[in-house]
């Protein structure tokens, strides 16, 4: 099991010392990043939380997923690697005038 875990559904004033004291109820943290939006610096209501053993990660996922706060029913579950490529970026060969997104033509 990896350490790195995903949470999701957080209360938008949650900051990384919020995550970091809860989820340390359960055992050491490496690290924690709320994920914020560049421009405004508005949290966007998840976030990253690095256990140091895999023991840890797994008893807060146990713990934490579900677990409500401020009214707010957390997501816990185990990061997936990040993708190398993906949606976004310019535009590109073939398809129907490119332009980049999330919403993809099919090639022909």
């Amino acid at each position: 099991m990896g350490r790195r875990l995903y949470v999701g559904n957080l209360p938008y004033k949650t900051t990384d010392e919020d995550l970091t004291d809860l989820f340390g109820q359960v055992g050491p943290v490496d690290n924690v990043r709320v994920m914020r939006e560049q421009a405004t610096g508005r949290a966007r209501g998840f976030g990253f939380v690095e256990m140091t053993t895999d023991e840890g990660a797994q008893k807060a996922i146990e713990q934490f997923h579900q677990y409500e706060l401020e009214g707010r029913a957390l997501v816990v579950n185990e990061a997936k690697p990040r993708e190398s490529g993906g949606f976004g970026g310019g535009g590109g060969r073939g398809g129907y005038g490119g332009g980049g997104g999330s919403r993809r033509e099919p090639r022909w």
